[in-house]
């Protein structure tokens, strides 16, 4: 079955599809789709989930990070 995802990046509300064997998440995919480059994210995630307990901490980075690059609201979409 296939996924969309629907988001928002600089004010422009867009929807994709989603192959969970090309991405890990539909973060990489929108970052995918819109050409940003995540080497530095990555590896900034990694270090976070080494130093947490909980996956909040990962998550709240993850969401902060991907407002400050222009995303927001990514979201799957129910077909």
């Amino acid at each position: 079955m296939a996924k969309r995802i629907h988001y928002t990046y600089k004010g422009k509300d867009k929807t994709i599809s989603f192959a969970q064997d090309r991405f890990n998440n539909m973060f990489e995919a929108i970052a995918a789709e819109e050409g940003v480059d995540l080497t530095r994210y990555l590896a900034m995630e990694q270090q976070v989930e080494m130093v947490s307990k909980h996956n909040k901490a990962v998550r709240d980075f993850r969401d902060k990070e991907f407002a400050r690059m222009g995303f927001s609201q990514v979201r799957f979409v129910k077909e």
